[in-house]
């Protein structure tokens, strides 16, 4: 079937709301050319300048299906995302809905300027509700509602649509504000709230409160959409809590033109998140029920206690930590650490059992991590990501640059045999900021490589890498399977040596990216080729470039 909205043929009546998951332009594309059901294609929301946002924790579950975020528009400012979207290859059947916010008319004014060459048409936030000075503080003033999309029609060619809060006492009143001042359609709902969740003791969110999201704002939302639909017939993207088809039936019901489909998708790697718009569309068409039944309602997001029983430097800026719980941690699975009032990051797991973490100081939360003593508390959860699954009789390889071991030993220890022991490739700087060598002996061969010739081999660790397979015949080398794990551009020379021995289905790695949500929503962890790392890695093997939408 083929779907209208605001003059373009679209192939799909779904949307991803703002913020969720089309958050970088490597997905974007992803999407387009994969999921056909999602004809309207919403980007985060894009401010004039470039926008940290909050520090992590910025999502939290308060019940299965419901969460409260505080990303905190976070984004790389108009100029930037004018560059990275003006490279998209969008379809004839894709609607380009460009989300951006201002602190003023005239900031509004401003970016829609500058991104209309990329823009099918502008969504405009006047709704989030964690971000002072923005969104909501604007869209529950129907004279300051009014004010913007006048503003910002005068100023543009491609249609205008504002994003409603759903935190005011008559939603009505704001959508004929925007109405008379010529919206050419509405979106509803933004998250309610603020809300606020909090474990151990202390508040989740290193912003405190967050924008609620999910199943258990679903009627705000369809009591907002009816009541719109009530005052307009122009088009209603409407969103907030759709999960099933029955949600989908009722939010058409109540008047929405597209269904935007959010907090749903928690959890869902892009296989899972394929097949689920697959089935919600089937489910629409046949009318049946199954779509329902691929939400996460079992991820696990609460943190659990643990304790550091030692605190081992390496050198000046590299320590293990051993904690004396236990973690049922897959190979290639990881966790997030957190320490409230600090924050959390991410972490592969040196080891299972006992519980043990490679930190390097870089930062503030990794300096707070370095400087732990033993008997300190602090909290992890997960484990997240997709385990490694070496096929039975392969060879395992590893690559590690710095705490890149602590992704790589388990993999190691639990995939090399007796008979075929794995190999790790270890590098560093120099001698003194080698670590964990011992146990890695005890359950692989072991070859080291110093920058300085302190210890082992003296150079790069791909050139000992190349040596080794250099030496191989074409069948040893057809068995190998190699996981890399370290600073991109050490990931990036060992792919290019073993891609010229080996075939890149052989070839799996994990590079540091920006991971914060590691649930799949917030898409800070987008890879080139449009994977989020936290769902479909932290390892992934390397893809042939992305085809252009058909």
């Amino acid at each position: 079937m083929t779907y209208e909205f605001l003059g373009k043929t679209v192939s799909g009546p779904f949307t991803i709301p703002s913020g969720i998951v089309t958050t970088a332009p490597s997905i974007i594309q992803r999407i387009m050319r994969d999921v056909p059901a999602v004809g309207v294609i919403t980007t985060k929301s894009i401010g004039l300048e470039p926008r940290v946002g909050n520090r992590e924790p910025i999502y939290s579950q308060y019940a299965p299906g419901s969460f409260v975020n505080a990303v905190g528009l976070t984004n790389p400012g108009a100029y930037a995302s004018l560059e990275a979207l003006s490279k998209l290859d969008v379809p004839d059947d894709k609607f380009l809905l460009v989300s951006i916010f201002g602190g003023s008319v005239e900031e509004f004014v401003t970016t829609a300027t500058l991104l209309e060459p990329v823009a099918d048409g502008f969504e405009l936030n006047l709704s989030c509700p964690h971000a002072s000075g923005y969104g909501m503080a604007m869209g529950q003033d129907p004279q300051m509602v009014g004010d913007i999309i006048r503003a910002v029609k005068a100023a543009v060619s491609v249609p205008v649509i504002p994003k409603l809060t759903p935190n005011v006492a008559d939603i009505a009143e704001i959508g004929k504000a925007a109405i008379a001042a010529g919206a050419d359609g509405l979106c509803a709902i933004n998250t309610v709230g603020p809300g606020y969740t909090e474990s151990h003791g202390s508040p989740v969110l290193s912003n405190g409160v967050g924008g609620m999201s999910g199943k258990g704002v679903l009627p705000i939302a369809l009591k907002c959409i009816r009541e719109l639909r009530q005052i307009t017939d122009k088009p209603i993207i409407g969103c907030g809590g759709f999960s099933s088809a029955a949600d989908c039936k009722a939010a058409l019901s109540a008047g929405a033109s597209i269904l935007g489909v959010g907090s749903a998708l928690t959890g869902m790697d892009t296989a899972d998140l394929q097949h689920y718009f697959e089935t919600l569309t089937h489910d629409l068409d046949r009318g049946t029920e199954n779509a329902e039944t691929l939400i996460r309602y079992d991820m696990d997001m609460a943190f659990k206690a643990v304790t550091v029983v030692s605190n081992d430097a390496v050198c000046d800026d590299i320590t293990v930590l051993t904690f004396k719980e236990q973690l049922n941690i897959q190979p290639g699975e990881y966790v997030f650490v957190w320490i409230p009032g600090v924050g959390e990051k991410p972490f592969s797991c040196l080891t299972d059992s006992p519980f043990r973490l490679a930190v390097i100081d870089v930062g503030e939360f990794t300096h707070a991590c370095y400087n732990l003593a033993p008997g300190s508390e602090i909290y992890v959860r997960g484990p997240y990501g997709t385990p490694v699954e070496p096929p039975e009789d392969a060879s395992i390889m590893c690559v590690a640059g710095g705490t890149g071991l602590a992704a790589v030993y388990q993999i190691a220890r639990d995939f090399g045999t007796n008979e075929q022991p794995a190999t790790i490739f270890a590098g560093a700087r120099s001698a003194d900021r080698l670590y964990f060598l011992d146990e890695c002996e005890a359950v692989a061969q072991v070859v080291v490589a110093t920058d300085d010739g302190s210890a082992g081999h003296h150079g790069r660790v791909t050139e000992a890498l190349e040596a080794r397979l250099s030496t191989m015949t074409a069948t040893e080398l057809d068995t190998l399977m190699f996981y890399n794990c370290g600073p991109a551009p050490m990931i990036h020379a060992a792919e290019a040596v073993q891609r010229k021995y080996c075939k890149p289905e052989q070839v799996f790695s994990a590079i540091d990216y920006m991971t914060k949500c590691g649930v799949g929503i917030c898409g800070a962890c987008a890879s080139p080729d449009g994977r989020r790392i936290c769902m479909d890695g932290p390892f992934i093997n390397i893809e042939p470039p992305m085809l252009p939408a058909a």
